[in-house]
This record gives structure tokens, sequence and C-alpha cells, in this order.
């Protein structure tokens, strides 16, 4: 699946970004997505992700009751709403997806096709 991530950019701290992810010519419903993070110099980081077909999501615990995943079968699109940021928040981040498996939410590496990526920069 091609995914094209969006909404990156800068903000204070204690600020909201929200990004969106979007699936081109298919739908996600079997398909388990996730949002990571990456700074340079270091491995690529689970942030949050919902199982495909349910609404069950997982959180890395840095980010739990700051960011919120939701998705739209419809739309086919992924977003991440992220509020009270703080400036380790900091990295490129990327939409992840795989089809839908019993494997941890979590596993960044079981994640198979990925966007882009989008800078998003917390300023203190």
């Amino acid at each position: 699946v091609q995914l094209q991530a969006s909404g990156g950019g800068l903000a204070h701290a204690g600020g909201s970004l929200r990004l969106s992810c979007a699936a081109s010519g298919r739908s996600l419903s079997n398909w388990d997505m996730g949002w990571f993070r990456q700074v340079p110099g270091m491995e690529r980081e689970f942030v949050a992700s919902v199982k495909g077909g349910s609404s069950a999501t997982r959180y890395a615990d840095a980010v739990k009751g700051r960011f919120t995943i939701s998705r739209s079968y419809a739309q086919s699109t992924v977003s991440l709403q992220m509020n009270s940021l703080k400036p380790e928040d900091t990295a490129v981040y990327y939409c992840g997806a795989r089809r839908r498996s019993v494997v941890d939410l979590t596993s960044t590496s079981t994640y198979t096709d990925w966007g882009q990526g989008t800078l998003v920069t917390v300023s203190s």
C-alpha cells in the first residue's frame, strides 16, 4: 500500500499538531496502521498504532495521554493528534502499515509499507 504522510511542522512546547496518512487506492480495513518516529542516529521507534478491523490501539508510554491515533475507513486515512507537545517529540514521523496480524502492534520491524516521513519540530 502506498502511504502519503502530511501535517508536520513547527510547534511550541505545549502546542498541538495533527498528522495525517493517506493510503492510495486501497481500503485499510485489513491493515494494521501505526505512527513511528526517528531522530538522527537512533532507531525508528513506535509511537501509536491501531489494529485493522478493530478499534484497538496501542501507545508508547512517552506519548500516552497526549497523542491520539484515529482512522477513517471511508477515507483510507490514519491520523495522529498530538497535544501537549514537548521538545523531545521532535523527530521525523512515519506512518506504517502491515497486513492485519496477531503480532504485537508495537513491533516496528513487522510493518512492511511506509510513508515518506514528515518532520515535527517542537521548540522550547
